[in-house]
Parts: C-alpha cells; sequence; structure tokens
C-alpha cells in the first residue's frame, strides 16, 4: 500500500511539473509590443526591410480609414506614413523586393447608401520613399482576396462580389452576391496580369502562404463575404504556381475561422485570431494561434493570444509573428464594436 500510494505521488508531481512547464513555456512565447496608435478593425500587416507595416482601418458605419503605420521592432515604435491613396478594407497585400503592393478591396460606395464597393484598383507602395504608385488594374474587382509570392510573381486568389450578370455594384448582408474562386497573377517587372486556374472551392477572408513552390489557402468563408450570412471552412487547397494545377485537399483546420492574421516561417505557415457565426444565436471571435506545416500535412496548436480579435494585422519578422489591433467583437453588431490597441508578440523561436 505504501508503495502504490508513494508512486502515485509521485506520478501526480511530475503531472503537475510537466503542466507548469508547458504553461511556463507558452507564457515564455507571449510578450506585448507598443500599442498600436489608431485601434481598428479590418487592419492588414506585412513585413519588409525588417519592419512590420499596418493598412487600411474600419470606422463604423463601414467607413474605411485607409491608414499606413510602421513598426520598428528595435525601437518598439510606430511612425504614421502617408494614408492610402484610396481609403480602403479587405485589401490584399504583398512584398517584392522592398516594395509593398495593395491590391483590391472594397471602398465606401461613391453614391447611395453604406455598403461594401469592390475595387479593382492596385498601388505600389514605396516604405523607403513613403510615396505611392498606381498600378494595372486587377482583372477582376473584388474585395477580401489573399496574396501571397511565389518566383517573383504575385498570386491574388479568392475574394467577394456581385453574382456575374447582377447589376449590384456594392456588396451588403441583405443583398444576393459571392464568394469568388478567382486566382490571377501579377508580374511587377511587367506590370501585368494573367488568369491561372480558380481555386477548386470559392471563398474569402483566407489566409495564404508560399512553402517550398506551393502555394496553400487556409480556411475562409464561403457563400458570401459577410460572416453574418456566411459559414467558415477549415479547408486546406494547395495549388502549383508551375503547372498551373490545384492539388488534393490537405489536412483541414482544427479550428476553422476567417478574419485571421498570419504568416510564413522557416516552412511554417502559422493563423491566429479570427471569427465565426456560431449555428446559435451568437458569434465570436479567436485566441487560437495555429501552424500548418506542408511537409508533414499537420497542424500544430501554437499558443492562445491574450486578446481574442478578428481583424487584425499580422506578419513574422525575424522569428516573431506579431499580431496587431483588431475588434474584440464579432460581427459588427450594435453596442459590440470593441476595437484593441493590443499588439502581442509571439516568439516563434522560443523553447
Amino acid at each position: 500500500m505504501f508503495k502504490n500510494n508513494y508512486l502515485r505521488h509521485i506520478c501526480r508531481a511530475l503531472t503537475l511539473a510537466m503542466l507548469l512547464a508547458a504553461t511556463t513555456a507558452q507564457a515564455q512565447k507571449l510578450s506585448r509590443a507598443a500599442p498600436f496608435p489608431e485601434a481598428s478593425e479590418e487592419l492588414y500587416g506585412i513585413g519588409s526591410g525588417g519592419k512590420l507595416y499596418v493598412f487600411g482601418g474600419l470606422a463604423p458605419g463601414w467607413k474605411p480609414k485607409g491608414l499606413v503605420y510602421e513598426y520598428d521592432p528595435a525601437r518598439d515604435t510606430w511612425t504614421k506614413k502617408k494614408n492610402m491613396p484610396i481609403p480602403s478594407h479587405h485589401i490584399a497585400l504583398a512584398e517584392v523586393n522592398g516594395k509593398i503592393y495593395v491590391i483590391g478591396g472594397f471602398k465606401y460606395p461613391d453614391t447611395g447608401p453604406a455598403g461594401w464597393q469592390p475595387m479593382d484598383n492596385v498601388f505600389e507602395y514605396d516604405p523607403a520613399a513613403d510615396t505611392w504608385q498606381p498600378l494595372a488594374p486587377l482583372p477582376a474587382r473584388r474585395g477580401a482576396p489573399a496574396a501571397t509570392v511565389h518566383d517573383g510573381k504575385i498570386y491574388v486568389i479568392g475574394g467577394a462580389g456581385p453574382h456575374p450578370g447582377s447589376k449590384e455594384t456594392v456588396l451588403h448582408p441583405a443583398r444576393a452576391h459571392r464568394a469568388l474562386a478567382t486566382n490571377e497573377v501579377y508580374d511587377p517587372a511587367t506590370n501585368t496580369w494573367a488568369t491561372r486556374q480558380p481555386m477548386p472551392t470559392a471563398r474569402n477572408h483566407g489566409a495564404i502562404g508560399t512553402v517550398n513552390n506551393k502555394i496553400y489557402y487556409i480556411a475562409g468563408r464561403v457563400g458570401a463575404a459577410f460572416i453574418t450570412r456566411a459559414s467558415n471552412v477549415g479547408l486546406v487547397e494547395e495549388y502549383d504556381p508551375l503547372t498551373n494545377q490545384w492539388g488534393a485537399l490537405k489536412a483541414n483546420m482544427p479550428t476553422p475561422r476567417s478574419a485571421v492574421a498570419w504568416g510564413v516561417h522557416q516552412g511554417i505557415i502559422y493563423v491566429a485570431g479570427g471569427e465565426e457565426r456560431a449555428s446559435g444565436p451568437w458569434q465570436r471571435t479567436f485566441r487560437a494561434v495555429e501552424a500548418y506545416d506542408p511537409r508533414t500535412n499537420r497542424w500544430s496548436q501554437v499558443t492562445e493570444m491574450e486578446f481574442p480579435r478578428h481583424g487584425l494585422a499580422g506578419d513574422i519578422i525575424n522569428g516573431k509573428f506579431y499580431l496587431v489591433s483588431g475588434d474584440a467583437a464579432s460581427g459588427g453588431a450594435p453596442g459590440t464594436h470593441i476595437d484593441s490597441d493590443v499588439v502581442e508578440v509571439i516568439d516563434l523561436d522560443a523553447r
């Protein structure tokens, strides 16, 4: 009896020690950076030259802010830059050779009531000079696409827009529109666009990443652009730019969601935050940070953000995943719009 009790106490102590070690290791991954100067939802981030650039922002009434901020990790400071030429939201971002490309999105309607008007505008932002230059427009107007770079070219995939042949020019949750499977590629060297094989599953608000010459489009929402009218999926679809073909489905994301932040580090795609519309009469935002390894086709949980948010900006710089601002409420219901200025940092190389 004594021996059994002794072993039981030893096992319990070891279990508690392991749990404490796991909790401590997880806590060590998380830290805070200087708060974002203008707390907003629908922000988008991208790294360039060792700094993080954040674009967008959406005010109540669906009015885009057109913000541009630069974050310097070495100094832990934010610097305001020239606003976007056309204030817009749900844009796609890509970086090539030190230049940032701001693609598509939605703007406030030119006329009529509020809504999301799809754009075909493309701009090149030069962080060094803090200047903007218009480029060849997207072949298909759309908002909420995702962009990634392969071999110096920018692939813009998915999004949302009106039904083909529709007279609607503005998206609204009360009117019919659709998710898109559109796949178009931009060549910065020639300022030209080309059409590629569409994504098998039309969706928007997803994450994307390029690993080992393959492009992975992750999660997002189907059916519509608005979470109040759409459903999330956990699908992971693989695209080969060299053959212009989509492959077999990959392992589903453990927690299907949309309006996330993401980044790629050492061949792994990291996804953080997001929102969902549940089957019941409620919606929610996520704390989960999950990682997809294309080499093993497996998902793992990295940690959890302290503050659940969707519409947050994010990217990875020098092994650290910066998660900027965003909205703690989901769906924009009246009285529940809670923008956070919090910037959480996850050290992906911490052990």
